[in-house]
């Protein structure tokens, strides 16, 4: 998988269905996620692994927060809520903060005013109408690594094949490389104090 810069957590608020839940977390399992969490939500995790059968739980850091005032996240980690509303930022001109949690609401019905309210921003799929929680996870997931990861462009003909991205080169440390002309060893002789570089006579 082609390395992002950054790190990103995945959550869903108030969600009953544990089968939803384990599917969002083998998702972010998948696409690279740093931890995954639930806020007020009901998640079992034996019968999650029904879904999650990659285990995500336990291969990445999990957080069960009871309420939204227990909920806390890194420092710099914004807050990106997932949700259909008026002034939500559609996916396609979206700007992936390279630190963020996103948080989906549950199954029939929609991230609480309150959380709404304490992210950073919301973003919202192009849709005619809401999709299942765990396909918009999915969606909001590969958006994130197609716009920040680093892949071959596009070809311009469909059925053509991309060409493939030059290997990266690490160039050499500016500084180091300006300053390599001036190493030099310290002079020996007495400078204008009487010192030689040794003890003080």
């Amino acid at each position: 998988m082609t390395k992002v810069r950054g790190y990103f957590g995945v959550g869903v608020e108030g969600i009953n269905k544990t089968m939803n839940v384990g599917s969002i977390f083998r998702s972010a399992h998948a696409f690279g996620a740093g931890f995954v969490f639930t806020v007020a939500a009901t998640y079992k995790q034996q019968l999650g692994k029904r879904a999650d059968t990659s285990n995500a739980a336990e291969q990445l850091p999990f957080y069960s927060f009871p309420n939204r005032e227990s909920m806390v996240l890194p420092q710099g980690c914004q807050l990106v809520g997932v949700e259909l509303t008026d002034d939500a930022v559609d996916l396609p001109s979206f700007r992936h903060p390279t630190s963020a949690a996103y948080i989906l609401g549950p199954e029939r019905g929609s991230l609480s005013p309150e959380m709404v309210e304490r992210c950073n921003m919301v973003v919202k799929i192009p849709t005619k109408f809401c999709v299942n929680v765990g396909i918009a996870a999915a969606v909001v997931m590969y958006d994130r690594v197609q716009s920040l990861g680093r892949f071959a462009d596009r070809p311009v003909m469909p059925g053509q094949r991309p060409i493939p991205l030059e290997d990266h080169v690490q160039g050499s440390p500016i500084f180091r490389t300006k300053i390599k002309g001036f190493r030099d060893t310290p002079p020996l002789e007495e400078d204008e104090y009487g010192f030689d570089g040794g003890d003080r006579k």
